[in-house]
């Protein structure tokens, strides 16, 4: 059976209401009208579309695949260039030149999944004529949307020569179809997903603030998985996944010894993987690929495709990519890109891209024992500097539009409160769908971004949505204001994340965030975070302040003869007595000297200094052990005497 219990769980929203403040039903309306009228089961027809988009509609704006609506019926013939006129940009960290890709590494040819019929995929234009409207009005009209998709539904269903039947069992190979996809194993988990959701149901407010609910029908299961696609041998990727291999190269480039584009190494046996890195490209994925096969080039360990999820791997996970911007980070992590830009989310965030994305990171964590919390599956843009002179130019992907309480939901380890709402503890938790800040970049400096759900909360420096927003020192050492740009991180928290609270006022949170106190509104009705239990540090008695590194590197004595110490910089923020920071992790001090070329992984130099992960800003940090405190928090905290509204530290 495909193991897709995590996959694709209900995401329980409050309900929107109508002008005359009942629900707004109209989608729901749609699927049981639509359904009647096709004859076909309205747990297969939502089911389907929640598999596609979620219930979204987006109305006029297609997906990278050219899918529209809450069916995401495809009209390729008329899809835009989603790249825009900026064009595509490089994401990685050094950018040479692009080269072709290399003979013999192209991906395997796609199984036929048709079993002798015309695998028919969710063609608009067909839709349109099987319903009788004209093409145009499916593009914007999502009650006209769904009947074209029951109407596909239905004619898919007599090609096969199948009854229209009220049984959702029999609607297996319609709903296998649907996608258009001819790879065995993607349309096998397609359709093990979709009655996923029969089984167990759903609930969701749409991004168009509409409610709707499919019923759970627990005597409805997934089939048993058909034979696997072919996959070449060196693809690490779980068993119900479509995976294909391309080679990033590990080659010598002058002779003085630089080479590229990743590290030989031994992992876990010689360095434990601790994290997964979700990148998006920031450019199409022909463009990655002839990125990733070049040596002057950054790498990463997997790609992964807009249109239907299809996993490429390019670096064995045991092997270092270099993919984070920190050669900290990536010998301690797996680097998993996301074909998309950031500015353009409904276009390229699509909900098969998340679904892959989601079972190969919980099919990684468990391999190697990576925890499933926001300190360990973060975004390239929580990554921390490894120097200060290094956070200008760190990575801000995937963005404040990536929708991590979604992604969590897939990886079977929900964002929630773990206490109450007095906790000295607080997990950033907006609602995606209705939560839309402003931010403005997407189209051009200063120009407006569409409305759009987002993880993101700003901070202000007071308890008032007037006073300005947090300044990051880092990011802007000559102290210019943090803005609502698109890539502006320096006033900004993302879901999932969890903090110390520092204190409270009417609707408003303060958080200790980079050494100084953070405000946002935080109203109890609509809540953008939740009460949190867990552990925080704070500096050892006597220790006015303490320093904050973008690296644990080992102490001086831990380096062998002919490697050179590295010194510890830090970060140029103040973490101060009586502030506190979230840990979820205490870390060892390593090291591993990648100075030329060789045939075998270089020594881990460890050492025996140990440090705290903190979540000190939107990134990670670490402090030394000794340096700090441990305190727990229980799940029935009371206000703290830290939570009036006075100073604590800076």
């Amino acid at each position: 059976m495909i193991a897709s219990a995590a996959v694709l769980a209900p995401l329980l929203l409050l309900p929107v209401s109508g002008d005359d403040g009942s629900p707004d039903r109209r989608l729901q309306d749609a699927f049981e009208d639509a359904a009647r009228e096709y004859h076909v089961p309205r747990s297969v027809l939502m089911s389907v579309s929640y598999a596609q988009s979620r219930w979204d509609s987006h109305p006029g704006a297609p997906s990278v695949a050219g899918g529209y609506g809450p069916m995401h019926l495809l009209d390729t013939g008329r899809l835009q260039d989603p790249a825009g006129a900026a064009g595509p940009q490089t994401p990685h960290d050094t950018v040479t030149r692009p080269r072709p890709g290399k003979a013999g590494t192209t991906a395997a040819p796609e199984a036929d999944t048709s079993g002798g019929h015309v695998v028919q995929p969710a063609d608009l234009e067909r839709a349109a004529r099987l319903i009788e409207v004209p093409a145009e009005r499916l593009r914007t009209d999502a009650v006209a949307n769904v009947r074209g998709g029951a109407a596909l539904l239905a004619a898919t269903q007599r090609l096969l020569g199948k009854p229209l039947s009220d049984d959702p069992a029999d609607w297996w190979e319609a709903v296998e179809h649907y996608p258009g996809t001819r790879d065995i194993t993607s349309a096998a988990n397609y359709a093990n997903d979709v009655f996923e959701v029969i089984r167990k149901g759903a609930h969701r407010t749409t991004a168009e603030g509409q409610e709707v609910t499919l019923a759970a029908s627990p005597g409805v299961r997934p089939r048993i998985a058909r034979p696997q696609s072919p996959r070449p041998k060196e693809v690490e990727c779980p068993a119900e996944l479509s995976c294909d291999w391309l080679s990033a190269p590990y080659e010598q480039i002058d002779d003085d010894g630089t080479y590229g584009n990743h590290d030989l190494a031994d992992r876990p046996r010689d360095q434990k993987i601790e994290y997964i890195v979700i990148h998006d490209t920031e450019a199409k994925l022909p463009r990655m690929f002839e990125t990733v096969q070049d040596p002057t080039e950054s790498s990463w360990h997997y790609s992964i495709r807009s249109s239907d999820g299809h996993i490429t791997q390019h670096v064995k996970t045991k092997d270092e990519a270099w993919h984070s911007g920190s050669q900290f980070v990536n010998a301690r992590s797996i680097g998993i890109e996301h074909e998309g830009f950031l500015t353009q989310p409904g276009t390229w965030y699509t909900e098969r891209m998340y679904q892959a994305s989601a079972r190969l990171a919980r099919y990684l964590a468990k391999r190697y024992g990576i925890p499933l919390d926001r300190q360990h599956i973060i975004g390239h843009d929580n990554v921390p500097s490894p120097t200060a002179d290094t956070i200008p130019d760190m990575h801000d992907d995937p963005g404040p539009f990536w929708d991590w309480r979604h992604y969590f939901d897939l990886l079977g380890a929900p964002l929630r409160a773990t206490a109450g709402p007095n906790s000295d503890m607080v997990t950033i938790l907006p609602d995606f769908a209705t939560h839309k800040p402003p931010f403005t970049g997407c189209a051009g400096s200063g120009e407006p971004c569409p409305a759009h759900g987002s993880s993101a909360v700003r901070l202000h420096t007071e308890p008032n949505e007037n006073a300005p927003l947090i300044q990051d020192p880092g990011r802007k050492p000559d102290g210019d204001a943090s803005t609502e740009d698109v890539n502006d991180l320096g006033s900004r928290v993302s879901a999932g994340q969890t903090f110390a609270v520092a204190g409270r006022s009417g609707e408003w949170t303060a958080i200790w965030f980079q050494g100084r106190r953070a405000w946002f509104k935080n109203p109890r009705k609509h809540p953008t975070a939740v009460g949190a239990t867990g552990r925080m540090v704070t500096p050892k008695e006597g220790l006015d302040e303490i320093p904050v590194y973008g690296r644990a590197l080992p102490e001086a004595d831990a380096y062998p003869e002919g490697v050179e110490e590295q010194p510890q910089s830090p970060l140029p923020y103040h973490f101060a007595a009586g502030q506190r920071y979230v840990t979820q992790a205490r870390v060892g001090s390593s090291y591993v000297d990648r100075s030329s070329f060789a045939d075998t992984p270089e020594p881990v130099v460890k050492g025996q200094e140990g440090y705290y992960q903190i979540q000190l800003g939107h990134r990670l940090a670490y402090v030394r052990v000794s340096d700090v405190d441990v305190l727990a928090t229980p799940a029935t905290a009371g206000p703290p005497s830290a939570h009036k509204d006075r100073p604590a530290g800076r």
